[in-house]
């Protein structure tokens, strides 16, 4: 995980409690992501957090090469913050460091849990512990999705030569991930925190007002 400069980790936490009394959506809402931007001087540090079925159009920890394909493929995609947030060129950003990961959420624990409990009911039924691994085998994208949610994890932060200028943001994340719908966006600068819906149906956000 990538370290960001202290100040804006702090920027960042504050995005995190001025968007906790506003935001009464679910915590992982099909569909919606999070987006966090903080502007410090000459840097603005961004996280982003989205279920996995906004990004690669599942749910369940991937199992197929296929599978594994995409993750691999969205983080890769995820991991370039100026291709999926489009800044101004007069703004003059580039990416200081940038970080992404898919995280699970119940799954690991509940499988390790089936896993182990399995070992435990072999030691005495071999024949059982086999059926009811190969009933497991047969449920597993079923069970998996009931278990829990994955969510992609990013985190950015840009230098600007210009920052002034960032104050039009394009979103072609939209157009790279077809299942995401809409970021709550969380924003903080000198001027306070403010809240935005950005759709895929007006992908642009104006932040004139902001400076």
């Amino acid at each position: 995980m990538m370290r960001l400069s202290t100040t804006a980790l702090f920027l960042i936490t504050a995005t995190h409690l001025a968007a906790e009394d506003a935001r009464q959506l679910d915590a992982h809402e099909h569909g919606v992501g999070q987006l966090n931007i903080a502007f410090d001087d000459g840097q603005i540090a961004m996280e982003l957090q989205a279920p996995g079925a906004d990004i690669v159009g599942f749910e369940y920890a991937a199992q197929s090469a296929d599978d594994r394909a995409k993750v691999d493929a969205a983080v890769a995609a995820l991991a370039r913050p100026l291709d999926l947030f489009v800044l101004p060129r007069a703004a003059g950003c580039s990416v200081v460091q940038a970080a992404a990961s898919l995280n699970s959420e119940d799954l690991h624990d509940e499988h390790d849990e089936e896993d182990h409990a399995g070992h435990d009911h072999a030691h005495d039924h071999e024949e059982e512990k086999h059926a009811e691994h190969a009933e497991e085998e047969h449920d597993h994208e079923a069970h998996a999705e009931a278990a829990g949610h994955t969510e992609f994890h990013a985190e950015y932060l840009l230098a600007c030569a210009d920052p002034a200028q960032a104050t039009l943001i394009e979103f072609a994340y939209f157009d790279r991930f077809a299942g995401a719908q809409e970021l709550e966006v969380q924003i903080i600068s000198d001027q306070g925190a403010t809240a935005f819906e950005v759709m895929r149906t007006a992908p642009t956000l104006d932040l004139r007002d902001m400076f």
